[in-house]
């Protein structure tokens, strides 16, 4: 399972909303300038990379029960 490609991409995005999360908390944390000229790009941005991540996950469960 973990040599499966589409695993590994689907971590990788999976990781890659993490990432974009945390940097969105960080700067609302923090607030300041980067809170208000980056919030609503970080979260389109968040929200996007998690909905490739479900599809991939989606994907991914789906053509391992198939076999």
């Amino acid at each position: 399972m973990i040599n499966d490609p589409l695993f590994l991409v689907a971590a990788f995005a999976s990781l890659g909303v993490l990432v974009i999360l945390a940097i969105g908390l960080g700067g609302f944390a923090k607030g300041g300038e980067f809170n208000r000229k980056h919030a609503n790009r970080l979260m389109r941005y968040r929200i996007m990379a998690q909905a490739v991540a479900v599809v991939l996950i989606v994907t991914f469960a789906y053509l391992r029960s198939r076999g």
